[in-house]
């Protein structure tokens, strides 16, 4: 028997009993008289002691211990003289009476510890490792619990799982495919899903009602904090429903997620249109838990000999709490930030409302104090506050701002981690044009319902068309998104024309979806959220890397196996691959 009992279980009630571990050794301790052994598995850490009248042998043994050896102890539990309150096994100790190495260890690259001195790439290098640290361990754990509770939830609504096909057809529309070439079909590919889209709709077709999955989707695209090329998301469709059925059952999953896995109950969740959305906060997934509203300054700030302002298509403004008594140093600081390449602002203005009721501006020799001070009106400011101000082109000023005022969240410490303001975002554009392409892409994809409110425009004013669309939004990030489905087939004909398909080209690359809606497809909808996404949140993370048992690092490679990585000749000329 390798164990009676796990690293992370006995208590004071297990004194005097005789057990049996096995672990990792976390560190050895001699203190002359006693030696003390850290002893680490999944569960947690206990303490083994061996004491001076030990064995010779046990001495001996013990004294040549390494971390990350494994091995195997037999002991007594007894109280712990010298308490540890910082873990759950901290008032006992095992006096070891036997003990045996299971397997050596060479010396790790880093310390397996929660403040580990292991960079990124040497902890991805030895992921292994990394995985035996609780820090990490943890985001695991959270999420096994996570998908337990999806499952049982959607369980509780009559959700059935159904697994869908890995290989599938490449498609035009959306982010670049993974592609897989085919050797009994030489010169022909199977793509890696990006979702599966196409997939949940059939079942809709074949009857299937509500069908749920926990699924790894694949998209060959650049990388960031919250991407990867292969990841995770809780893919759902449901059929006769319209789409308040919709969000009312997963806003019910993601309080039910907030409140068993971080002991938060939610309220209802608002709604805001997409318009709004990028009127007011510049950007279709805005972080509520701060105000700092844009107001369109435009037509009173056109009042002067400003050209700056003059020549603008738009001007908004941000009003920022208490923060009147920035420094020369501090707001040259902002206008640097508004200016980096990643942001693009040519500068910044600003007016500052000052505590005993003066004002102070960039653009005083323009404007007189009332100007300004019906700008401060317009934006709600008090004494003490101050205005930033953006213009120029309105679809670069607008998410322009959006950097701006998430800066300033951040700065002055509104953009808590364990404050959450989640929505829904609705009435998305159907639609988006491609002034290089020239034509319109599908904002969500080609299977979005229009409002049934704006069909009639969608030959006439296609731009115009709204999408019977909704995103779920938490802090500012998108954690999942959904619509309506076209469900006719002659819609779906429309739909495709609208983006610019042929009907050849349509019955090319989604014929069988097509065909499958001539023999009764109900009304459905659906949505999908970012497991990996939800996850990182509910761990407080950054990075999605730390939800992930075996990542790619930022350029999709895993340094771990050396992936991606050449392939033998013989692999070419078996898939009839010629080499250039």
């Amino acid at each position: 028997m390798y164990r009676t009992h796990t690293c992370g279980e006995l208590r004071l009630e297990n004194v005097n009993q005789k057990v049996i571990l096995s672990g990792w050794v976390q560190k050895v301790r001699n203190l002359g008289a006693m030696t003390f052994v850290d002893l680490r598995d999944r569960y947690g850490i206990t303490q083994l002691v061996v004491e001076e009248s030990a064995a010779e042998e046990i001495k001996k043994q013990v004294e040549h211990l390494g971390r990350e050896y494994v091995i195997r102890v037999e002991g007594t539990v007894v109280e712990r003289a010298g308490r540890n309150a910082k873990i759950p096994t901290g008032d006992i100790e095992i006096l070891i009476g036997k003990i045996s190495v299971l397997s050596h260890s060479e010396v790790p690259p880093f310390t397996i510890e929660d403040n580990t001195d292991g960079g990124d790439e040497i902890r991805m290098k030895y992921r292994y490792l990394d995985l035996r640290r609780r820090a990490v361990r943890k985001n695991l754990e959270l999420r096994h619990r996570m998908a337990h509770l999806v499952r049982n939830y959607l369980d509780s609504y009559n959700f059935m799982e159904v697994e869908t096909p890995v290989l599938i057809k490449s498609t035009p529309e959306g982010a670049r495919d993974f592609v897989v070439p085919s050797r009994m079909n030489q010169g022909q590919f199977y793509a890696l899903p990006q979702s599966p889209q196409t997939f949940k709709q059939l079942l809709m077709v074949a009857g299937f009602d509500r069908y749920y999955q926990i699924v790894k989707c694949f998209r060959d695209e650049d990388l960031r904090a919250d991407r990867q090329p292969e990841f995770t998301q809780i893919d759902c469709e449901m059929s006769f429903v319209e789409r308040d059925d919709i969000l009312n059952l997963f806003e019910g999953m993601i309080r039910h997620l907030f409140k068993e896995l971080r002991g938060i109950d939610l309220p209802e969740l608002p709604r805001m249109s997409w318009h709004d959305a990028m009127e007011y906060y510049g950007c279709d997934k805005p972080d509520i838990r701060f105000d700092m509203q844009f107001v369109n300054l435009t037509d009173l700030a056109r009042t002067k000999e400003f050209a700056v302002f003059n020549t603008a298509e738009y001007i908004g403004g941000i009003c920022v709490p208490g923060c009147a008594s920035y420094t020369r140093k501090q707001l040259d600081a902002l206008t640097d930030f508004v200016r980096r390449p990643q942001i693009g602002a040519k500068g910044l203005v600003y007016v500052r409302y000052n505590e005993d009721g003066t004002v102070k501006s960039s653009v005083d020799k323009f404007y007189a104090e009332d100007d300004l001070k019906t700008w401060l009106d317009a934006c709600g400011a008090k004494p003490g506050d101050l205005l930033l101000i953006l213009s120029g082109e309105k679809k670069k000023t607008l998410p322009q701002l959006c950097e701006l005022r998430l800066e300033m969240g951040s700065r002055l410490g509104l953009r808590d981690k364990d404050v959450f303001k989640p929505l829904w975002v609705v009435d998305f554009p159907l639609l988006e044009w491609d002034e290089e392409t020239r034509r319109f892409y599908a904002m969500h994809h080609p299977f979005t319902s229009p409002n049934p409110e704006d069909v009639d425009k969608m030959e006439s004013d296609p731009g115009a068309v709204r999408a019977n669309a909704y995103d779920m939004v938490i802090n500012g990030v998108e954690v999942g998104g959904g619509s309506i489905r076209i469900h006719d087939a002659g819609m779906q004909q429309r739909m495709f024309r609208c983006l610019g398909f042929t009907p050849e080209q349509a019955e090319k690359q989604f014929g069988f979806l097509l065909n499958a809606f001539k023999y009764g497809a109900p009304p459905h909808g659906g949505i999908a959220f970012g497991f990996d996404r939800l996850v990182s949140m509910f761990a407080g993370l950054d990075s999605i890397r730390d939800t992930i048992a075996f990542p790619k690092n930022n350029s999709g490679r895993d340094v771990m196996l050396d992936s991606p990585s050449e392939i033998a000749e013989e692999q070419f000329r078996e898939l009839g691959i010629k080499l250039s």
